[in-house]
């Protein structure tokens, strides 16, 4: 399932636009701990939609009104992949721009409520999508001013649209939209954000049918064969956990599995906003309630088991952790199904 999910070409996009702002990597890495920055040009990649809200509101907050439109003027054509070229995989525009709708996915999240509305000669490209006030504007004025540049691209005309529209509130100083848009025909407060041409919908794209058929194909294949990032957190765990069920538990050894250096390791815990330390306490913490509440094992194995030199540096370790000893831990938890 890729719903939920941006894929990570997109990430790439707005994490470099919110960086070049002045926003801290580890603002950026705290948010929801789920990807190395380093592995963001897999295009397989997908990314939790959970990311992207916070980081759409960072880099407003450091770059202000004009923020979406910073990560806009960083998508060239070809920079978002197969879907650039989804806007001439059909005879006219009106049509091309249906077939990048319609494999929005490939770009962002399959759910968000791109629309394509025909009217009369209207040509309207809308999003629906309801969306946090505090990231409405650098979301909205990214998305029709992606639209703008590849309808432009599509008919290789200098087309202007006769209305771009707003949910958020009209701000004092938006002849920044003025400029980007170039027309005065901004509304503000609107039910959603919205960018419309006359005229336009019938345009040629010089399209090959052959080659827009493969570019169809190929953007579907593409979201079949995209994966969810596993969470980094959860991936360092894991290994500490395997570590120490085999006893061979060190910063250096984990390093080794997860193919990084120590040092890397390190950083990026202190980019999630943990430790080694901490990981591993986090480990030994859920194996010894499993422990304690569905074995009979001496509390002297259990440390063992943990990675402990001796029983009593499991004691005061589990103290600190629940306020209380092991054995009162155990008569006050029920019995469960035996584990390991």
């Amino acid at each position: 399932m890729i719903e939920g999910t941006i894929p990570a070409r997109t990430v790439s996009l707005i994490w470099s636009a919110a960086i070049r702002a002045g926003v801290a990597r580890s603002e950026l890495a705290a948010i929801v701990p789920v990807v190395d920055p380093e592995t963001l040009g897999d295009d397989l990649l997908r990314v939790p939609g959970a990311w992207t809200p916070r980081a759409w509101e960072l880099l407003d907050a450091a770059a202000g009104p004009g923020s979406g439109l910073l990560a806009a003027g960083s998508a060239e054509r070809g920079g978002l992949y197969v879907w650039d070229y989804l806007f001439t995989s059909e005879p006219t525009l009106a049509q091309g721009v249906r077939a990048a709708v319609e494999l929005r996915g490939v770009v962002t999240d399959p759910g968000v409520g791109w629309e394509v509305v025909e009217d009369g000669g209207l040509l309207s490209i809308r999003d629906t999508t309801p969306l946090w006030p505090e990231c409405a504007r650098p979301v909205q004025e990214f998305m029709l001013s992606l639209m703008l540049r590849r309808v432009r691209e599509a008919t290789r005309q200098p087309l202007v649209p006769v209305r771009v529209a707003f949910t958020h509130r009209e701000s004092h100083r938006y002849q920044y939209l003025v400029d980007e848009f170039d027309t005065s025909r901004i509304d503000f407060g609107a039910p959603y954000a919205e960018i419309v041409f006359l005229d336009a919908g019938h345009l040629p794209t010089g399209a090959d049918p052959h080659l827009g058929a493969i570019l169809r194909h190929y953007a579907e294949l593409f979201l079949a064969s995209s994966r969810p990032a596993s969470n980094q957190q959860n991936a360092i765990r894991i290994a500490i956990d395997d570590a120490l069920s085999q006893g061979d538990l060190s910063l250096d050894r984990i390093a080794s599995r997860l193919s990084i250096g120590p040092r890397t390791l390190q950083r990026r815990l202190c980019d999630m906003g943990t430790s080694w330390r901490e990981e591993v306490e986090a480990v030994r913490y859920g194996h010894a309630v499993e422990l304690l509440r569905a074995t009979h094992l001496p509390i002297r194995s259990v440390a063992a088991r943990l990675g402990y030199a001796d029983a009593r540096a499991f004691r005061r370790s589990f103290r600190r952790w629940t306020d209380q000893s092991p054995d009162e831990f155990r008569r006050q938890s029920p019995y469960t199904v035996p584990i390991w």
